[in-house]
């Protein structure tokens, strides 16, 4: 079970991060069914409006404090605004401005969710703090283990491999052991209005924001050639470098036509020089730039013992290099992970996730 049960007369008390989605809302729903002392609270991270992009956390937050006080809990919102720019939207503009894509929903956690809500709801007296991901804990040897959700449409743990032990040991994720059609029909049987709200897919709680749009507001975009690598002539222009990833093929205008020309075979990116702002594209899908048996990783967080204790050893592990993407095998050594066969290179910033069996060993981002 996601949660023990704890005698009504001492209840633990549980401060769930609750955003006005259906997820973070049953879990609430279950803590206090539970007996925990259930406080709901809303993280309001960012509220700015860009041109013709409303935010919506108003909207959300209504959502969420109708959600408590249908399961009548207390509820607060704490503004974290001013670190949520500098900790996570810096971060990722930072990023971007090198070269590189990040990924803002897992420095979130780290920073964020996992770290000043963590500190603020144990200095206001919580035994644990909660929220609706799809993951699970188990003690293993003493120590908090980070576990795959059951429902491994949703698995949520490539965005949490960052958190600290600290904050995981005083963590409940009340879901974990569900699937998210399971969480939609407990919601609409017990009542709670936001059972079938539509998922947000923007970046992190910025809302329904494309990526692009998001930057243009922020970057100064500079247009620029895009040339084929092998011949360096000048097929088309793009409008702005930090776009595009190694191995792009969709979203180039090359001589006014979509991604083909000539012959019609497809370009990829192969290269991106920020420096002199230019694109590098080629036709051939096996180039040395798309495909690797090898990645370097940086920011390294190990979250299990057997790889703590063998940090340069050839360590078998199953590797996720992007949310729900497919387990692949390889090794780690040290900083290095080698595949078993070729994979097509992610994007540098991106995170190679660990895994053995259920549990999420830690991970890095890639170089």
């Amino acid at each position: 079970m996601p949660a023990k049960t704890h005698p009504s007369k001492n209840p633990k008390t549980v401060f769930v991060g609750m955003s006005g989605g259906v997820d973070s809302s049953v879990s609430a729903m279950l803590l206090k069914n539970q007996g925990y002392k259930v406080v709901g609270i809303y993280m309001k991270n960012w509220s700015e409006d860009l041109p013709g992009m409303k935010c919506p956390w108003a909207e959300d937050l209504a959502d969420a404090k109708r959600v408590a006080v249908k399961l009548g809990i207390d509820f607060e919102v704490w503004d974290f605004e001013k670190e949520y720019k500098k900790r996570v939207v810096d971060y990722m503009l930072n990023e971007f401005k090198a070269g590189n894509t990040p990924n803002p929903d897992i420095m979130c956690n780290q920073e964020i969710k996992f770290k000043l809500f963590y500190e603020k709801a144990m200095s206001a007296g919580a035994d644990y703090i909660a929220t609706g991901h799809y993951a699970r804990i188990k003690t293993i040897s003493n120590h908090p283990a980070l576990l795959r959700g059951i429902d491994e449409k949703k698995d949520q743990t490539y965005f949490l491999y960052r958190i600290s032990e600290e904050s995981l040991a005083h963590t409940i994720f009340p879901i974990g052991e569900m699937t998210k059609p399971e969480v939609k029909k407990l919601a609409e049987e017990n009542g709670l209005h936001n059972a079938y709200k539509k998922e947000s897919m923007g970046v992190c709680f910025i809302g329904e924001v494309g990526i692009k749009d998001f930057l243009k507001e922020y970057i100064d975009i500079n247009p620029g050639e895009i040339r084929e690598i092998e011949s360096n002539n000048i097929l088309g222009y793009h409008e702005g470098v930090i776009f595009y990833t190694i191995g792009q093929r969709h979203g180039l205008y090359l001589n006014g036509e979509k991604g083909k020309i000539n012959d019609g075979m497809p370009y990829y990116v192969v290269k991106k020089d920020i420096k002199n702002n230019i694109i590098y594209v080629s036709k051939n899908l096996n180039h040395e730039a798309i495909w690797t048996k090898t990645l370097e990783l940086k920011d390294i967080l190990l979250r299990s013992s057997k790889l703590i204790l063998n940090p340069a050893k050839n360590y078998p592990v199953m590797v996720r290099l992007r949310h729900l993407a497919p387990l692949v095998p390889a090794t780690i050594n040290g900083k290095f992970l080698t595949f078993k066969e070729e994979i097509k290179r992610p994007a540098p910033g991106q995170s190679a996730v660990l895994y053995e069996d259920e549990e999420c060993l830690g991970g890095g981002i890639i170089c």
